[in-house]
């Protein structure tokens, strides 16, 4: 009998996780009777009842696990790590606020049968707020054109990974891991499904514009040359234009003297705008640097407090 993991990353979710977890399990009840399955939870270090709520549902259920970290290490390492903790022949990725619809782990399935190893959940239409979509939207839009490799539009990284992928992940060392990146990167045959993310059922959203500028910067600087490529050829450039201003400055202030006087306001305009210019370029490269820290310095994705019916 074939098993099948369900992974769900928590942080503050304590009125979502039981009936999130009692539409799971009905589904394996009632419609995916020849599976087996786990239901694991990874807990970032939850303030509210989530955790007493998950010890509830794994006295009653041995086929539901968790895992609680020793404080909240982020929305990517979390459930990253969780990933790879899972023992099913697949596991679902799946957040715990009902923004992904439960019914789809019927069609993840039944395309994974089809020998898709990965089915990646696509939203094509959002009921979140509309201003967060647009720029999402862009967001995956640019990223699309200055990377290596074809980013997947509206991937959260809501899907199926057969286990085949899972232990891929394993061998990868990441230490701040772009999932999004990573599927797109490793090429395994894909299914997309388009669906309608739903409005958060209960409690309050953990993604804010901090988060949303941390995870571009996460994938730019993992994937693209592109913005240190356009720093050096955009100096090139102006340094040329520079030159020649410079010797059509000198040329005009010996024939026309007396008459070429120059104030110091277009000086100063121009010195803040290449002065902004460089400050852009220089923080980008803090960007790729800060990215390479993390990576070379290899702290450990989570630090595990407990583990329940593991």
């Amino acid at each position: 009998m074939k098993k099948i993991s369900v992974l769900i990353p928590t942080f503050n979710e304590q009125d979502n996780i039981i009936p999130l977890t009692e539409e799971i399990t009905n589904i394996f009840r009632n419609k995916l009777k020849r599976y087996d399955y786990e239901i694991v939870f990874i807990d970032n270090c939850s303030t509210d009842d989530t955790r007493k709520n998950i010890e509830k549902l794994c006295y009653k259920n041995k086929k539901i696990k968790a895992i609680y970290n020793v404080k909240n290490f982020g929305y990517l390492r979390s459930p990253f790590y969780g990933l790879q903790q899972t023992t099913g022949d697949c596991t679902i990725l799946m957040a715990a606020d009902f923004q992904d619809p439960p019914e789809l782990i019927m069609d993840f399935v039944k395309e994974w049968e089809k020998g898709y190893k990965i089915v990646a959940g696509i939203k094509n239409r959002s009921k979140e707020n509309f201003i967060l979509y647009f720029f999402r939207t862009l967001f995956y839009k640019i990223i699309k054109k200055i990377t290596d490799i074809e980013h997947i539009e509206h991937f959260t990284g809501f899907g199926l990974y057969d286990k085949r992928f899972i232990n891929i992940l394993k061998k990868l060392d990441e230490v701040k891991p772009y999932l999004r990146g990573i599927v797109a990167e490793l090429g395994f045959k894909r299914k997309d499904i388009l669906y309608e993310q739903n409005r958060r059922r209960s409690g309050k959203t953990k993604s804010n514009w901090w988060s949303l500028y941390d995870l571009a910067m996460l994938g730019i600087t993992s994937y693209s040359k592109v913005v240190l490529r356009l720093a050096t050829i955009f100096g090139f450039i102006i340094a040329i234009i520079s030159f020649f201003l410079a010797i059509i400055y000198v040329i005009l202030k010996l024939v026309f003297w007396f008459a070429f006087p120059i104030g110091i306001a277009p000086i100063i305009i121009l010195i803040l705008f290449f002065g902004a210019i460089q400050l852009f370029f220089i923080g980008f490269l803090g960007e790729y640097i800060l990215n390479i820290n993390t990576r070379i310095i290899k702290r450990p994705l989570v630090i595990e407090e407990k583990r329940i019916n593991f």
